[in-house]
């Protein structure tokens, strides 16, 4: 395995991950929530009186971040080497996976691991194996 030096961005990586610590943070001790994207997702698909704005604050925060990103900065190169059936599929399982294992990636790996959080520390455990998993299969078993 080599580093590709020219895209090792630590310090941005750093800096992004402080923003995610210090959102989760705010949005547990101002709001009492935690920043689990797709339960926060799937409280607008069921809204519940006195639920929505914050919801739709939090996901508007999503989609406006790499649109500001794009008008501030120079965006990254995209490349994903898959198709859109396989990007479908892909997204399905995921959604499937968050109902079964309660919670997403950001739900249980940035906020339940922080708040040491047994479920959360095994949730995590189970979608990197998974993901590792798949990625071995992919790309040495059936490439």
């Amino acid at each position: 395995m080599t580093i590709d030096w020219n895209h090792f961005t630590p310090w941005a990586s750093l800096g992004g991950g402080i923003l995610i610590g210090i959102a989760a943070a705010l949005l547990v001790l101002l709001n009492g929530r935690i920043a689990g994207v797709s339960g926060i997702l799937g409280g607008l698909l069921a809204p519940r009186r006195g639920e929505i704005g914050w919801r739709l604050a939090f996901i508007a925060g999503l989609l406006a971040a790499p649109l500001a990103m794009a008008l501030l900065g120079e965006t990254p190169l995209r490349r994903i080497d898959a198709g859109f059936g396989t990007l479908v599929v892909a997204g399905l399982l995921v959604g499937a996976g968050t109902s079964y294992g309660s919670g997403c990636t950001s739900g249980h790996g940035v906020c339940g691991i922080s708040r040491l959080s047994p479920r959360a520390l095994a949730a995590t455990a189970a979608f990197m194996l998974a993901g590792i998993a798949t990625v071995f299969a992919l790309r040495h078993v059936l490439a």
